[in-house]
């Protein structure tokens, strides 16, 4: 007797980059028709339904958004950054590299993008070119001024 292989069929989400309007109305909830639409999309996610990619560019406008002109803290941003990439759903370039980012963006008051850049250039064992003095000299990288 021939063996009879049942295909099992696999669910396999549609994938989606979101932008960080999306993100920013999700968390801020401004303006109302705009983030009730933004929780239902992260609600399929949650759900299984979709799979949200999240680009570390899209991050640091998150982050420059909430900070500049919601006028949120960065502690409190970082915080809820760190919940937000840890939902069901949501998946992030460079996870490890991101978390750590967001650690010292909070724990070192530095700017983000700047914290992304000194590690992504630490595990290539490069310098840092910038004037940026302040961030920095709290940041795990090496760096010279141009």
């Amino acid at each position: 007797m021939a063996a009879v292989y049942l295909k099992k069929e696999i669910n396999v989400a549609e994938r989606f980059w979101i932008d960080a309007n999306v993100i920013v109305r999700f968390l801020t909830k401004d303006p109302p028709d705009m983030a009730k639409q933004a929780a239902k999309l992260m609600e399929r996610a949650e759900k299984g339904e979709l799979i949200l990619i999240v680009a570390p560019l899209v991050l640091a406008e998150v982050v420059w958004v909430l900070k500049s002109f919601y006028r949120h803290p960065l502690v409190e941003i970082c915080k809820v950054l760190l919940l937000f990439i840890s939902a069901p759903g949501i998946e992030t370039l460079d996870r490890d590299l991101i978390i750590h980012a967001i650690e010292l963006t909070r724990d070192q008051n530095v700017d983000f993008a700047d914290a992304y850049l000194a590690l992504l250039a630490a595990r290539q064992n490069e310098q840092v070119c910038t004037f940026d003095q302040t961030d920095f000299q709290r940041l795990p990288v090496k760096w010279v001024l141009p």
